[in-house]
């Protein structure tokens, strides 16, 4: 499950995200990381949910779920799950700071 975090940008708090994605195009591509994750790793079930609209700070954003005969497999298919859909998965985070402003989320 990823959350998400009350970070400090300089001397402002985050206090939520705003998740915003083309659907389709979202979708498509979470298809084929899926069907790629499926393929590496001996997993019998994997469910996937990201939030779009805004999520406030301390709230759920992301959650991986993955089951299979062996514990690593599903362990290691939900790591890469999440790097991929962080750095793949065309959805974008406006982080929304305690003063209103906002600033484009971009992942290390």
């Amino acid at each position: 499950m990823g959350q998400v975090r009350a970070d400090s940008i300089g001397d402002k708090r985050v206090v939520a995200i705003r998740y915003t994605a083309y659907e389709p195009m979202a979708m498509e591509k979470m298809g084929i990381i899926r069907e790629d994750i499926f393929n590496r790793y001996s997993i019998t079930c994997m469910h996937v949910y990201h939030s779009l609209g805004i999520v406030e700070s301390g709230n759920i954003c992301l959650f991986v779920f993955a089951s299979s005969k062996h514990r690593k497999d599903a362990q290691e298919a939900c790591r890469e799950m999440v790097e991929k859909i962080k750095f793949e998965l065309p959805i974008w985070g406006e982080e929304i700071l305690e003063n209103e402003e906002t600033l484009w989320k971009h992942n290390p």
